[in-house]
């Protein structure tokens, strides 16, 4: 409490109270998060849960919450090793696992760019990437024309948001960039199924919260198949802020790349097209790890072609003096890929 005070001492004394009852409900949480995660595991058993670990402050934090409810467990950490994690994550996972071996490491049967030539390539959201595919397969369903804005009535069973005027060119015949959203499914979800099966654990313990927002925004603590149990998800009841505190009052190690001077704010796969503040991450990427911002170029290409061509999410390449394109490689460079 004395970091509080500390941080908060004003003459009324007012903020200090204020800081002192959030460190109260804080604590709070944190007791009904460990309460929650013994009650489940210890009703559907251990040895039938693993845990989906990617070395991000979430699953890290997930798993600090399970060592803390249950001490001395076994249950597995399983981290997807697909090739397009950020290396300094991916370093810190292996770094854990040389004094904890909880943590299995499992492998996509494709790789990346290979899948993504297959499957389809991410574009925007998971949402608007599911609705393009389904429209190259199935036309103007109602489904697709409501995210169009072509259905006057709302159709009770969709939540989907309406599609960008500035991507309505993609539900036409012209529009041939193959876009899919099963690049996450492909590269994380179903190597961690796979394994679950082969291991007989049948419940994922995912490090999924609410407050990120998008689909994520009506996930439930328990994830039901029809009356099956398919992951339990604890952290979805907690915020970005309760998450600080909770690294910061127990000491938890994450990795380096959320502090200065990298500040990371998200480390799902590099480069992904899905994020928001992609352009920001790219020139972050550039700053100090600029081996792996060329192969997001690389990984992504069709994707950030046609972002820039459109202006949308990532800034047109600069130009040289001489009106050429200014190249984003030297000649001699060499890209790595982790295997």
């Amino acid at each position: 409490m004395n970091e509080y005070k500390q941080i908060t001492m004003t003459e009324t004394g007012l903020v200090e109270k204020a800081f002192d009852e959030s460190a109260i409900s804080n604590e709070f949480l944190l007791q009904d998060r460990i309460q929650k995660i013994k009650q489940i595991i210890n009703k559907y058993g251990e040895d039938n849960f693993s845990v989906s670990f990617s070395g991000g402050k979430d699953s890290t934090v997930m798993s600090a919450l399970i060592d803390m409810a249950l001490p001395g467990n076994k249950i597995p950490r399983v981290y997807a090793d697909t090739g397009i994690e950020l290396k300094m994550v991916r370093d810190f996972v292996f770094d854990l696992k040389k004094d904890d071996d909880r943590i299995v490491v499992i492998r996509p049967s494709v790789p990346i760019k290979q899948m993504l030539e297959r499957d389809g390539y991410p574009f925007k959201s998971k949402g608007h990437s599911e609705v393009v595919e389904r429209y190259k397969r199935r036309g103007k369903t109602d489904g697709v024309k409501q995210y169009l804005g072509e259905r006057e009535d709302k159709a009770p069973w969709s939540s989907q948001k309406s599609c960008p005027a500035i991507l309505k060119y993609q539900f036409t015949e012209d529009f041939d960039l193959k876009i899919s959203d099963k690049c996450c499914l492909n590269m994380k979800e179903k190597p961690l199924r796979k394994w679950q099966k082969e291991n007989n654990r049948p419940y994922a313990i995912v490090g999924l919260m609410q407050a990120e927002g998008g689909r994520r925004s009506n996930a439930k603590c328990l994830a039901y198949q029809g009356k099956k149990l398919k992951a339990f998800q604890p952290l979805v009841a907690v915020s970005k802020e309760w998450e600080e505190w909770f690294i910061r009052e127990h000491s938890i190690r994450i990795c380096d790349i959320y502090k200065p001077p990298y500040n990371f704010k998200r480390t799902g796969c590099k480069g992904c097209p899905f994020a928001v503040e992609l352009q920001d991450e790219l020139d972050t990427l550039e700053e100090f790890f600029p081996n792996e911002r060329k192969q997001c170029e690389i990984i992504w290409k069709p994707v950030y072609e046609e972002y820039r061509r459109i202006g949308y999410r990532l800034k047109p390449v600069a130009s040289e003096s001489d009106g050429k394109q200014m190249s984003l490689f030297e000649e001699n460079d060499e890209i790595s890929f982790t295997s």
